[in-house]
């Protein structure tokens, strides 16, 4: 009989162990567990560590307080100056209240997943393909603040959130790529003139430093021939100055002790074509069949006859 006892008490004793052993659960550092008991949510969240529930009665419902990465996937959309790009992004949320998490939302990870779908074409449509292109931290501050309105209400909160690329047709890429090799151009050709312009007003400052003091000229000209013969050069070219010439040519002495008299010209024939030689002869003309006129003939080097006669 003692017996029987001891062994209903044992049994009962492993009984309740085990029932109580069923309402322990192990709650992880980055965990928080939400009690329901008989479906209502019991009050306070159980932290990391032991947690015991009634068994049964109780179910325990554990959420992630991580940082969770979430990507969005690629939308194609229409920007405000009407060019069709494909755009993806990645948000980063936490939990901050459990409770509201597991009340409020069902799923809530595929909620902010469609509110940041939502959000993103939203925001491409707002804006041009300049600011997608360069102005993206004032286009994540905005998208973020679009997706953190509707989930601060569900117990998360958007972290950040990122465009990461933004593809655009092949077209359009040609255009911008032709439009920026345009830019260096000007840009190259603007910095060329303005070069231009300051070295021809240090040349113009040299010249008349030159001009003021002709020596720097001969010195210039013995400091290029250096430069030029440190290369080594097998021929070397100088330039000569012309008032060097113009000086030998007044220094040279006349030939045969007297100075050259200039020709002269006679102003009466001046104007005239110059005569045929009187020893070539002379060209064959067709016979006279009519006036001669005086000017052919002085130009065929020969004496107009006289036509007064022969019209009388």
């Amino acid at each position: 009989m003692i017996t029987t006892g001891l062994s209903a008490l044992i049994a009962v004793l492993a009984l309740g162990a085990m029932w109580l052993m069923s309402g322990v659960r192990i709650v992880k550092q980055f965990e928080r567990g939400v009690v329901f008991r008989f479906g209502q949510v019991r009050a306070g969240v159980r932290g990391p560590g032991l947690a015991l529930i009634v068994p049964v009665a109780d179910r325990l419902q554990k959420v992630n307080m991580q940082i969770v990465t979430m990507p969005v996937p690629a939308q194609d959309g229409i920007t405000r100056d009407n060019v069709t790009v494909h755009v993806d992004a990645v948000i980063y949320f936490r939990v901050v209240d459990p409770v509201r998490v597991v009340v409020d939302v069902q799923d809530y990870e595929s909620a902010i997943r469609q509110v940041a779908l939502a959000s993103l074409r939203s925001i491409i449509g707002k804006s041009d393909l300049d600011d997608l292109l360069s102005n993206r931290e004032r286009l994540n501050q905005g998208l973020e603040l679009m997706i953190d309105s509707p989930a601060v209400g569900w117990g998360v909160h958007i972290d950040r959130v990122e465009i990461k690329d933004v593809a655009l047709p092949e077209s359009m890429k040609r255009s911008m790529s032709r439009q920026a090799e345009a830019e260096r151009e000007r840009r190259s050709r603007i910095i060329t003139a303005e070069g231009e312009l300051q070295a021809s007003k240090k040349l113009a400052q040299a010249a008349e430093t030159m001009t003021a003091h002709p020596a720097a000229l001969q010195l210039r000209l013995l400091q290029t021939v250096v430069e030029v013969a440190a290369e080594k050069n097998s021929t070397l070219v100088l330039p000569f100055p012309v008032e060097l010439l113009r000086f030998l040519e007044r220094s040279t002495p006349p030939e045969n002790g007297r100075t050259a008299e200039p020709a002269t010209t006679d102003p009466a024939t001046a104007d005239s074509p110059p005569m045929l030689s009187a020893d070539l002869p002379a060209p064959d003309l067709p016979a006279p069949t009519g006036h001669y006129f005086p000017d052919d003939a002085r130009a065929l080097g020969r004496t107009a006859p006289d036509t007064a006669g022969a019209d009388r």
